[in-house]
Protein backbone atom coordinates (compact mmCIF):
# COMPACT_ATOMS: atom_id res chain seq x y z
CA UNK A 1 0.00 0.00 0.00
CA UNK A 2 2.99 2.42 1.01
CA UNK A 3 4.39 2.10 -2.65
CA UNK A 4 1.09 2.13 -4.73
CA UNK A 5 0.50 5.93 -2.26
CA UNK A 6 4.65 6.77 -3.31
CA UNK A 7 3.93 5.95 -6.89
CA UNK A 8 0.56 7.94 -7.00
CA UNK A 9 2.45 10.71 -4.99
CA UNK A 10 5.21 10.62 -8.05
CA UNK A 11 2.93 10.79 -10.70
CA UNK A 12 0.88 13.45 -9.60
CA UNK A 13 3.65 15.64 -8.59
CA UNK A 14 4.10 16.54 -12.54
CA UNK A 15 0.56 17.79 -12.93
CA UNK A 16 0.38 19.63 -9.68
CA UNK A 17 3.68 21.69 -10.64
CA UNK A 18 1.96 22.46 -13.86
CA UNK A 19 -1.78 23.40 -12.11
CA UNK A 20 0.18 25.40 -9.94
CA UNK A 21 1.93 27.18 -13.09
CA UNK A 22 -0.80 27.61 -14.87
CA UNK A 23 -2.09 29.19 -11.46
CA UNK A 24 1.11 31.11 -11.37
CA UNK A 25 0.25 33.03 -14.59
CA UNK A 26 -3.51 33.43 -13.90
CA UNK A 27 -2.47 35.64 -11.15
CA UNK A 28 -0.04 37.41 -13.48
CA UNK A 29 -3.37 37.73 -16.18
CA UNK A 30 -5.39 39.13 -12.86
CA UNK A 31 -3.02 41.83 -11.61
CA UNK A 32 -3.35 40.26 -8.21
CA UNK A 33 0.12 41.87 -6.39
CA UNK A 34 -1.60 44.92 -8.12
CA UNK A 35 -4.42 45.32 -5.44
CA UNK A 36 -3.16 42.65 -2.61
CA UNK A 37 0.38 43.50 -2.31
CA UNK A 38 3.63 42.44 -3.62
CA UNK A 39 3.53 39.20 -0.59
CA UNK A 40 -0.82 38.71 -1.25
CA UNK A 41 -1.27 39.72 2.10
CA UNK A 42 -3.54 42.98 1.54
CA UNK A 43 -3.77 46.48 3.50
CA UNK A 44 -3.45 48.42 -0.09
CA UNK A 45 -5.82 51.54 0.17
CA UNK A 46 -7.87 51.92 -2.57
CA UNK A 47 -9.61 54.99 -2.54
CA UNK A 48 -13.31 55.27 -4.04
CA UNK A 49 -15.53 57.44 -4.85
CA UNK A 50 -17.77 56.35 -1.41
CA UNK A 51 -15.12 56.26 0.91
CA UNK A 52 -12.04 53.32 1.30
CA UNK A 53 -11.50 49.77 0.67
CA UNK A 54 -8.54 47.92 1.79
CA UNK A 55 -7.83 44.89 0.24
CA UNK A 56 -7.48 41.87 2.44
CA UNK A 57 -4.82 39.29 2.98
CA UNK A 58 -5.43 36.09 0.41
CA UNK A 59 -1.83 34.30 1.61
CA UNK A 60 -3.00 30.62 2.75
CA UNK A 61 -2.72 32.50 6.57
CA UNK A 62 -5.46 30.59 8.56
CA UNK A 63 -6.06 32.97 11.14
CA UNK A 64 -6.04 36.00 8.63
CA UNK A 65 -6.30 34.76 4.83
CA UNK A 66 -7.64 32.42 3.04
CA UNK A 67 -5.90 28.79 4.93
CA UNK A 68 -9.05 27.85 5.65
CA UNK A 69 -11.27 28.69 2.35
CA UNK A 70 -11.67 25.36 0.11
CA UNK A 71 -11.57 25.66 -3.36
CA UNK A 72 -15.44 25.52 -3.97
CA UNK A 73 -15.27 28.92 -1.58
CA UNK A 74 -12.87 30.51 -3.77
CA UNK A 75 -14.62 29.74 -7.00
CA UNK A 76 -17.49 31.05 -5.63
CA UNK A 77 -16.15 34.50 -4.11
CA UNK A 78 -13.95 34.62 -7.66
CA UNK A 79 -17.18 34.10 -9.57
CA UNK A 80 -20.16 35.42 -7.96
CA UNK A 81 -18.81 38.09 -5.29
CA UNK A 82 -19.75 36.04 -2.33
CA UNK A 83 -17.10 35.12 0.26
CA UNK A 84 -17.45 32.22 2.59
CA UNK A 85 -19.87 32.58 5.48
CA UNK A 86 -22.00 34.77 2.63
CA UNK A 87 -20.26 37.94 2.60
CA UNK A 88 -20.74 39.49 -0.02
CA UNK A 89 -18.14 41.55 -1.76
CA UNK A 90 -17.82 44.68 -2.98
CA UNK A 91 -17.07 44.94 -7.41
CA UNK A 92 -13.61 46.42 -6.55
CA UNK A 93 -12.73 43.03 -6.36
CA UNK A 94 -13.38 42.35 -9.80
CA UNK A 95 -15.55 39.50 -9.49
CA UNK A 96 -18.06 40.99 -12.47
CA UNK A 97 -14.79 40.25 -15.11
CA UNK A 98 -13.61 37.30 -13.16
CA UNK A 99 -17.02 35.04 -13.56
CA UNK A 100 -15.92 35.02 -16.72
CA UNK A 101 -12.84 32.67 -16.00
CA UNK A 102 -13.44 29.30 -16.90
CA UNK A 103 -13.68 27.10 -13.45
CA UNK A 104 -10.21 25.19 -14.22
CA UNK A 105 -8.41 28.28 -14.30
CA UNK A 106 -9.85 29.44 -10.86
CA UNK A 107 -8.93 26.60 -9.59
CA UNK A 108 -5.27 26.76 -11.07
CA UNK A 109 -5.25 30.29 -9.92
CA UNK A 110 -6.43 28.70 -5.73
CA UNK A 111 -3.87 26.24 -6.25
CA UNK A 112 -1.24 28.27 -6.93
CA UNK A 113 -1.86 30.37 -3.71
CA UNK A 114 -2.38 27.58 -1.66
CA UNK A 115 1.95 27.83 -2.27
CA UNK A 116 2.41 31.11 -1.55
CA UNK A 117 4.04 31.90 1.69
CA UNK A 118 1.80 32.36 4.52
CA UNK A 119 1.59 36.24 5.80
CA UNK A 120 0.09 36.87 9.27
CA UNK A 121 -1.88 40.51 8.81
CA UNK A 122 -5.49 40.79 9.63
CA UNK A 123 -7.15 44.02 7.59
CA UNK A 124 -10.15 45.81 8.34
CA UNK A 125 -11.35 46.12 5.26
CA UNK A 126 -14.20 47.94 5.20
CA UNK A 127 -13.90 51.50 5.74
CA UNK A 128 -16.83 53.15 3.54
CA UNK A 129 -19.12 55.83 4.08
CA UNK A 130 -22.62 54.85 5.40
CA UNK A 131 -24.95 53.74 3.86
CA UNK A 132 -22.10 51.96 1.62
CA UNK A 133 -20.37 50.57 4.55
CA UNK A 134 -23.41 48.06 4.47
CA UNK A 135 -22.74 44.51 2.71
CA UNK A 136 -26.32 43.98 2.37
CA UNK A 137 -27.01 46.70 -0.03
CA UNK A 138 -24.61 44.70 -2.72
CA UNK A 139 -27.64 42.60 -3.51
CA UNK A 140 -29.73 45.01 -4.62
CA UNK A 141 -26.28 46.12 -6.81
CA UNK A 142 -25.57 42.79 -7.95
CA UNK A 143 -29.62 42.49 -8.98
CA UNK A 144 -29.15 45.58 -10.91
CA UNK A 145 -25.57 45.29 -12.32
CA UNK A 146 -24.07 41.75 -12.37
CA UNK A 147 -25.14 39.94 -15.09
CA UNK A 148 -22.13 37.26 -15.36
CA UNK A 149 -24.39 35.33 -18.58
CA UNK A 150 -23.80 37.81 -20.41
CA UNK A 151 -20.00 37.52 -20.53
CA UNK A 152 -16.93 37.98 -22.58
CA UNK A 153 -17.05 35.33 -25.62
CA UNK A 154 -15.31 35.23 -28.67
CA UNK A 155 -11.94 36.12 -28.94
CA UNK A 156 -8.57 35.17 -27.19
CA UNK A 157 -8.22 39.07 -26.45
CA UNK A 158 -11.82 40.00 -25.77
CA UNK A 159 -11.80 37.40 -23.15
CA UNK A 160 -8.85 38.17 -21.53
CA UNK A 161 -9.19 42.26 -21.47
CA UNK A 162 -13.38 41.78 -20.04
CA UNK A 163 -12.26 39.09 -18.27
CA UNK A 164 -9.33 38.81 -15.96
CA UNK A 165 -7.24 41.41 -17.09
CA UNK A 166 -10.65 43.29 -16.05
CA UNK A 167 -9.10 46.39 -17.88
CA UNK A 168 -12.42 47.81 -18.58
CA UNK A 169 -12.56 47.91 -14.11
CA UNK A 170 -10.28 51.12 -14.12
CA UNK A 171 -10.87 52.29 -18.17
CA UNK A 172 -14.32 52.15 -18.44
CA UNK A 173 -16.74 55.12 -17.11
CA UNK A 174 -19.06 54.60 -14.01
CA UNK A 175 -22.78 55.47 -12.78
CA UNK A 176 -23.21 56.79 -9.81
CA UNK A 177 -23.72 53.24 -8.16
CA UNK A 178 -20.18 52.63 -9.31
CA UNK A 179 -21.54 50.20 -11.93
CA UNK A 180 -19.92 50.22 -15.55
CA UNK A 181 -21.85 52.43 -18.24
CA UNK A 182 -21.35 52.74 -22.07
CA UNK A 183 -18.94 53.34 -23.67
CA UNK A 184 -16.62 50.62 -22.64
CA UNK A 185 -12.69 51.56 -22.18
CA UNK A 186 -14.00 55.25 -23.05
CA UNK A 187 -11.81 56.57 -19.84
CA UNK A 188 -12.74 56.74 -16.48
CA UNK A 189 -11.21 58.74 -13.32
CA UNK A 190 -9.89 56.39 -10.91
CA UNK A 191 -8.37 57.03 -7.59
CA UNK A 192 -7.34 60.45 -8.40
CA UNK A 193 -6.16 59.12 -11.48
CA UNK A 194 -7.66 59.43 -15.09
CA UNK A 195 -7.44 56.04 -17.15
CA UNK A 196 -7.92 56.91 -20.41
CA UNK A 197 -9.74 56.17 -23.55
CA UNK A 198 -8.35 52.80 -25.35
CA UNK A 199 -11.05 52.88 -27.80
CA UNK A 200 -10.22 54.30 -31.54
CA UNK A 201 -10.95 57.26 -31.26
CA UNK A 202 -8.73 60.04 -32.95
CA UNK A 203 -8.66 62.61 -30.39
CA UNK A 204 -8.52 60.88 -26.69
CA UNK A 205 -7.94 57.05 -27.68
CA UNK A 206 -5.50 54.88 -29.49
CA UNK A 207 -5.93 55.40 -33.12
CA UNK A 208 -2.68 56.56 -34.26
CA UNK A 209 -1.20 53.68 -32.33
CA UNK A 210 -0.23 50.66 -34.15
CA UNK A 211 -0.95 47.34 -32.29
CA UNK A 212 3.17 46.66 -32.48
CA UNK A 213 3.60 49.73 -30.43
CA UNK A 214 0.16 48.61 -28.16
CA UNK A 215 2.30 45.68 -27.19
CA UNK A 216 5.64 47.27 -27.14
CA UNK A 217 3.99 49.58 -24.46
CA UNK A 218 1.78 46.35 -22.58
CA UNK A 219 5.28 44.79 -22.48
CA UNK A 220 7.45 47.75 -21.52
CA UNK A 221 6.12 50.19 -20.19
CA UNK A 222 6.54 52.86 -23.12
CA UNK A 223 6.65 53.45 -26.68
CA UNK A 224 7.34 56.33 -29.03
CA UNK A 225 3.78 57.72 -27.68
CA UNK A 226 3.83 57.58 -24.02
CA UNK A 227 5.22 56.06 -21.30
CA UNK A 228 3.48 54.09 -18.22
CA UNK A 229 3.00 56.00 -15.24
CA UNK A 230 0.98 55.91 -11.70
CA UNK A 231 -1.43 52.79 -11.37
CA UNK A 232 -0.62 51.94 -14.81
CA UNK A 233 3.34 51.76 -14.51
CA UNK A 234 2.15 49.18 -11.84
CA UNK A 235 -0.19 47.26 -14.11
CA UNK A 236 2.68 46.91 -16.39
CA UNK A 237 5.21 45.52 -13.69
CA UNK A 238 3.01 43.63 -12.08
CA UNK A 239 0.70 42.08 -14.98
CA UNK A 240 0.96 42.68 -18.84
CA UNK A 241 5.30 42.67 -18.94
CA UNK A 242 4.99 38.93 -17.34
CA UNK A 243 2.20 38.00 -20.19
CA UNK A 244 2.87 35.75 -23.30
CA UNK A 245 3.72 37.52 -26.56
CA UNK A 246 0.84 35.62 -28.00
CA UNK A 247 -1.73 37.12 -25.09
CA UNK A 248 -0.32 40.29 -25.49
CA UNK A 249 -0.79 40.31 -29.41
CA UNK A 250 -4.59 39.32 -28.53
CA UNK A 251 -4.71 42.18 -26.09
CA UNK A 252 -4.22 44.62 -29.00
CA UNK A 253 -5.97 42.84 -31.69
CA UNK A 254 -8.74 43.21 -29.67
CA UNK A 255 -8.19 46.90 -28.52
CA UNK A 256 -7.52 47.97 -31.65
CA UNK A 257 -10.67 47.02 -33.22
CA UNK A 258 -12.57 48.96 -30.85
CA UNK A 259 -14.74 51.86 -31.86
CA UNK A 260 -13.96 55.71 -31.47
CA UNK A 261 -15.67 56.86 -28.07
CA UNK A 262 -17.02 60.66 -27.94
CA UNK A 263 -13.81 62.26 -27.84
CA UNK A 264 -13.24 64.96 -25.48
CA UNK A 265 -15.85 67.74 -26.10
CA UNK A 266 -13.19 70.12 -28.01
CA UNK A 267 -10.40 72.20 -27.44
CA UNK A 268 -9.87 76.21 -26.92
CA UNK A 269 -8.75 78.79 -29.09
CA UNK A 270 -4.99 79.02 -29.41
CA UNK A 271 -5.12 83.08 -28.24
CA UNK A 272 -6.82 82.40 -24.96
CA UNK A 273 -6.03 83.77 -22.19
CA UNK A 274 -4.92 80.04 -20.50
CA UNK A 275 -3.23 79.50 -23.30
CA UNK A 276 -1.10 82.32 -23.97
CA UNK A 277 -0.26 82.76 -19.49
CA UNK A 278 0.99 78.95 -20.09
CA UNK A 279 3.48 79.50 -22.73
CA UNK A 280 5.72 81.55 -20.20
CA UNK A 281 5.62 78.73 -17.48
CA UNK A 282 5.92 75.59 -20.39
CA UNK A 283 9.04 77.36 -21.55
CA UNK A 284 10.36 77.74 -17.87
CA UNK A 285 9.15 74.46 -16.72
CA UNK A 286 8.96 71.68 -18.89
CA UNK A 287 10.91 72.56 -22.72
CA UNK A 288 14.19 71.19 -21.48
CA UNK A 289 13.06 67.87 -21.02
CA UNK A 290 9.75 67.42 -23.65
CA UNK A 291 11.07 70.15 -26.13
CA UNK A 292 9.76 73.45 -27.16
CA UNK A 293 7.84 71.43 -30.19
CA UNK A 294 6.49 69.40 -27.14
CA UNK A 295 8.07 66.17 -29.23
CA UNK A 296 9.95 65.10 -26.26
CA UNK A 297 13.14 62.58 -26.54
CA UNK A 298 14.20 59.15 -26.47
CA UNK A 299 13.94 59.87 -22.47
CA UNK A 300 10.88 61.65 -22.08
CA UNK A 301 7.42 61.44 -23.76
CA UNK A 302 5.92 63.53 -26.34
CA UNK A 303 3.53 65.97 -25.11
CA UNK A 304 2.40 66.34 -28.93
CA UNK A 305 -0.15 64.27 -30.66
CA UNK A 306 -0.18 62.01 -26.99
CA UNK A 307 -3.93 60.85 -26.51
CA UNK A 308 -3.16 61.08 -23.03
CA UNK A 309 -2.57 64.61 -23.18
CA UNK A 310 -5.77 65.20 -24.53
CA UNK A 311 -8.29 63.33 -22.30
CA UNK A 312 -11.80 64.57 -21.42
CA UNK A 313 -10.20 64.91 -17.88
CA UNK A 314 -6.99 66.44 -16.93
CA UNK A 315 -6.83 64.84 -13.54
CA UNK A 316 -4.06 62.58 -14.16
CA UNK A 317 -1.59 65.73 -15.68
CA UNK A 318 -2.34 67.67 -13.12
CA UNK A 319 -1.60 65.14 -10.37
CA UNK A 320 1.61 64.70 -11.86
CA UNK A 321 2.58 68.23 -12.25
CA UNK A 322 1.68 68.69 -8.53
CA UNK A 323 3.03 65.43 -7.44
CA UNK A 324 5.66 63.91 -10.17
CA UNK A 325 5.57 60.24 -11.16
CA UNK A 326 7.85 57.63 -12.26
CA UNK A 327 7.59 55.64 -15.15
CA UNK A 328 7.29 51.57 -15.47
CA UNK A 329 10.55 49.88 -15.06
CA UNK A 330 10.69 46.97 -17.05
CA UNK A 331 13.00 44.17 -18.52
CA UNK A 332 12.62 45.49 -22.05
CA UNK A 333 12.88 49.30 -20.39
CA UNK A 334 14.17 49.02 -17.09
CA UNK A 335 14.99 52.58 -16.68
CA UNK A 336 11.60 53.63 -14.91
CA UNK A 337 12.11 57.52 -15.94
CA UNK A 338 10.95 59.88 -13.08
CA UNK A 339 9.33 63.06 -13.47
CA UNK A 340 9.72 65.47 -10.62
CA UNK A 341 7.27 67.46 -8.47
CA UNK A 342 6.42 70.77 -9.37
CA UNK A 343 3.50 71.38 -7.11
CA UNK A 344 6.40 73.29 -4.35
CA UNK A 345 6.93 76.39 -7.23
CA UNK A 346 3.56 76.23 -9.38
CA UNK A 347 0.36 77.66 -7.85
CA UNK A 348 -2.61 76.43 -8.92
CA UNK A 349 -3.34 78.82 -11.74
CA UNK A 350 -0.37 78.40 -12.93
CA UNK A 351 -0.40 74.87 -13.21
CA UNK A 352 -3.90 75.31 -14.84
CA UNK A 353 -2.45 77.44 -17.45
CA UNK A 354 -0.10 75.61 -18.59
CA UNK A 355 -2.01 72.07 -19.01
CA UNK A 356 -4.43 74.37 -20.71
CA UNK A 357 -1.57 75.80 -23.05
CA UNK A 358 0.21 71.77 -23.37
CA UNK A 359 -3.42 70.27 -24.24
CA UNK A 360 -4.02 72.71 -27.21
CA UNK A 361 -0.75 73.23 -29.06
CA UNK A 362 1.24 71.31 -31.71
CA UNK A 363 -2.00 69.79 -33.21
CA UNK A 364 -3.68 69.04 -29.60
CA UNK A 365 -7.21 69.85 -29.12
CA UNK A 366 -8.67 69.55 -25.05
CA UNK A 367 -10.79 71.70 -22.82
CA UNK A 368 -9.62 74.12 -20.09
CA UNK A 369 -8.43 72.97 -17.18
CA UNK A 370 -9.68 75.33 -14.26
CA UNK A 371 -7.49 76.14 -11.30
CA UNK A 372 -10.23 74.22 -9.12
CA UNK A 373 -9.33 71.03 -10.40
CA UNK A 374 -5.68 71.68 -9.41
CA UNK A 375 -6.96 72.82 -6.19
CA UNK A 376 -8.62 69.74 -5.52
CA UNK A 377 -5.77 67.26 -6.72
CA UNK A 378 -3.17 69.32 -4.79
CA UNK A 379 -5.51 68.68 -1.59
CA UNK A 380 -6.33 64.95 -2.38
CA UNK A 381 -2.73 63.92 -2.99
Amino acid sequence: MRRLAFLALLFAAPALAANTDAGKYQAVLGDCAGCHGKTLAGGVALQMPFGTLVTPNITPDRDTGTGNWSAADFRKAMKTGVAPGGKLLYPAMPYPAYAHMPDGDVDALFAYLRTVRPVKNAVRVNRLRFPFNIRFLMRGWNLLFFHPENGAGGSRGRYLVEGPAHCGTCHTPKNLLGADKAPALSGAVLAGWYAPDLTGDRVTGLASWSKAGLVEYLKTGRNSHSIASGPMAEAVENSTALMTDGDLDAIATYIKGLPAAGGNGGGVPRGDMQVQAGVAVYRLNCSACHGADGKGSAIFPPLAGNPNVRQASAETLARVVLAGTRGAATKGAPTGQGMPSLGWKLDDAAVANVLTYIRNNWGNSAPAVEAGLVERVRAAK
